[in-house]
């Protein structure tokens, strides 16, 4: 008798597709919008999040193995190019991922695939970042 393999899924079936993929981006500008801490994350974005939303499930789609909906509709990602113009630095990534990290606690059930996706927005939003460390305040009359 011979095992019958289970077939691999995607992050994109693990997380439930669309409809879960929708929520979480929902729910992301939901808490961007809400917490006032999440201030200099948010002033980057236009004042109607609807695009933004749109392109971020787009790109997620894709990213987590389903359709490539991004890529038809505005070519390859290269987002650390796309997102040159803004000013992104500790503070604005460390906002964006706590948006991240609560919608996914939100939306997604899987523990172990929410652990997993955390962890490669951690390195997303890394590599987003276009500005140094705060540096610090110098001591009046210091040179």
């Amino acid at each position: 008798m011979q095992a019958t393999e289970q077939p691999v899924l995607t992050p994109y079936q693990r997380i439930g597709g669309d409809t879960v993929i929708r929520k979480l981006v929902d729910r992301f500008y939901e808490l961007m919008d809400e917490l006032p801490e999440t201030y200099a994350a948010r002033k980057i974005h236009p004042a109607d999040l609807t695009e933004s939303g749109n392109k971020l499930f787009d790109y997620l789609s894709g990213w987590l193995g389903g359709p490539q909906r991004y890529v038809e509709k505005h070519g390859h990602p290269m987002l650390r190019r796309r997102h040159l113009p803004y000013a992104i630095g500790p503070d604005e990534r460390d906002q964006w991922l706590l948006c991240m990290q609560m919608a996914l606690a939100d939306t997604v059930t899987d523990e172990a695939l929410r652990t997993a996706l955390f962890a490669q927005f951690v390195q997303l939003g890394e590599h987003m970042r276009n500005r140094p460390e705060a540096t610090p305040m110098r001591q009046p009359g210091g040179r």
